[in-house]
């Protein structure tokens, strides 16, 4: 964290970007104190890094788990690509997965609102507990990959059971190089599911058979 103390806001910002070598519009900052009196002016600004994200993030994290349910936890995190992956670790990774996943997933979109409060910006955050996540994505992507062989042998749009965002993500990229196949994202909140669909010069009316949805999800019940 860099504090600088300058006559406006903007003023503080132009210096912050110029010495910290960051863009404007990318800076992350938050004003500790501001003062308009008669004949002065004064801003005091403190300007934040991704490594400062993560670190309120591990102890928001820590906090909630450790503070709040008197559990002993362990966080090691990264950040690549513009997402900061944080790997958890306690002795009741069942219970903060939860069923299905859901209580993990709460708590990432908490770490996130939490996040975007504290430094005005949406970040992309990943909460994972005993790869969980990652085993939950190949499950998925081998489903997705089973309804594309259906689709295309039927050519019958496949609709997947309901998904979280990183995991419609996955299974967007993964179907994306197949050919003939197109898959979209359908329905609003915790209902939003993908549509893997047939694409061709002669594609017949698609209308998704129950049978088959039923039959597809069913291999992910259980999670």
């Amino acid at each position: 964290m860099k504090t600088i103390t300058a006559k406006t806001l903007e003023l503080a910002i132009d210096q912050a970007s110029e010495e910290l070598g960051v863009a404007k519009e990318e800076l992350l900052y938050e004003v500790l104190e501001e003062k308009k009196g008669l004949f002065s002016k004064k801003v005091v600004v403190a300007f934040y890094d991704t490594a400062d994200v993560i670190e309120f993030a591990q102890k928001y994290i820590s906090n909630i788990i450790h503070e709040g349910l008197g559990l002993d936890v362990s966080l090691k995190a990264f950040y690549r690509n513009g997402l900061i992956k944080i790997l958890i670790e306690t002795d009741h990774n069942s219970l903060l997965i939860g069923r299905n996943g859901q209580t993990l997933q709460a708590l990432n979109e908490l770490v996130k609102l939490a996040i975007s409060s504290k430094f005005k910006r949406k970040f992309r955050i990943l909460l994972d507990i005993g790869d969980y996540k990652d085993k939950k994505y190949n499950r998925v992507i081998a489903v997705a990959k089973r309804a594309a062989s259906q689709v295309l042998k039927t050519h019958l749009d496949i609709k997947l059971e309901a998904m979280t965002p990183d995991e419609r993500k996955k299974v967007h990229t993964a179907l994306a190089s197949w050919k003939n196949i197109k898959t979209e994202s359908v329905g609003d909140g915790k209902d939003r599911a993908i549509v893997v669909k047939y694409v061709g010069t002669n594609t017949p009316n698609t209308n998704i058979p129950p049978q088959k949805e039923t039959q597809v999800e069913g291999q992910v019940e259980g999670e």
